[in-house]
């Protein structure tokens, strides 16, 4: 599974106080404590506090550049932010994120493209928040439909069914998880499959416990990458398994150890 780091974030205090004062060094840290854990890519937000989002975002990224070449998947809802931002990327990007709206994806689809980056499409539109399976199919097949008339490849989309918090919508779990194993099948080649795990133990607690659960059935159900904790070593542990049991990895008597030397 494709692990993405989720902790450069400004809404973390942490993070937020190191955006505004310009500290480096909190932010590489924790680049490189997540690289260590097993990110693939680097989830990067200067959070809503920011006064200049181009700039901070613009300056976490190079900052992020100076010390790990890992994918940087550039977060903000503000396609201005991404646009900007993407220029200063050494590598391939990830754009996080599209919604099914028309006036997200003729930006960034096309920004995606000129880019060569991939894509995150959230199945949400301005209506709200799909309320069952059959929502998030319309709102995914319309995001991939849009794709495939602007000639961007749909396996460099990642298709997010927005996973909800439990707490609050127990009931739609198991749709979530159904619809990722759908998305599948809308396009070929396939769109991959996302979640920002948080989100479904967000305000409950036990969350390590409710998160790492959730990944294991996702990746059960298709799930291709995750936006998550990457020092939660009980979760990254489970990820790990999973991708060993769906054949993904080679077993040895020590593989938690050997697939962590690959990072």
């Amino acid at each position: 599974m494709f692990v993405i780091g989720e902790l450069i974030n400004g809404m973390y205090e942490k993070i937020g106080k190191a955006v505004a004062l310009k500290d480096k060094k909190v932010i590489q840290d924790s680049a490189l404590s997540q690289v260590k854990a097993g990110a693939d890519a680097l989830d990067v937000n200067c959070g809503p506090a920011s006064k200049d989002p181009v700039s901070d975002t613009k300056w976490l990224v190079e900052a992020i550049q100076e010390v790990t070449d890992k994918t940087i998947c550039i977060d903000s809802s503000k396609p201005k932010v991404i646009e900007e931002a993407i220029k200063v990327v050494k590598g391939r990007a990830i754009i996080n994120s599209t919604t099914a709206d028309t006036e997200k994806l003729d930006i960034l689809v096309p920004l995606a493209k000129l880019y060569n980056a991939k894509l995150i499409g959230l199945t949400i539109s301005t209506k709200g928040i799909p309320q069952n399976k059959d929502q998030r199919l319309e709102l995914a097949a319309q995001i991939v439909a849009y794709c495939v008339e602007k000639g961007f490849p749909t396996d460099d989309l990642y298709l997010d069914p927005i996973a909800m918090p439990i707490n609050v919508a127990q009931g739609q779990e198991r749709d979530i998880l159904e619809s990722m194993r759908e998305f599948k099948i809308i396009a070929d080649p396939s769109p991959k499959t996302i979640v920002g795990l948080s989100n479904v133990s967000q305000g409950a607690l036990s969350r390590s416990l409710i998160n790492r659960t959730f990944l294991v059935m996702a990746m059960g159900f298709a799930l291709d990458a995750a936006i998550l904790d990457p020092l939660d070593k009980e979760l990254m542990d489970a990820a790990i398994t999973s991708d060993l049991i769906l054949n993904r990895h080679i077993y040895c008597d020590k593989f938690l150890d050997a697939y962590r030397k690959r990072q």
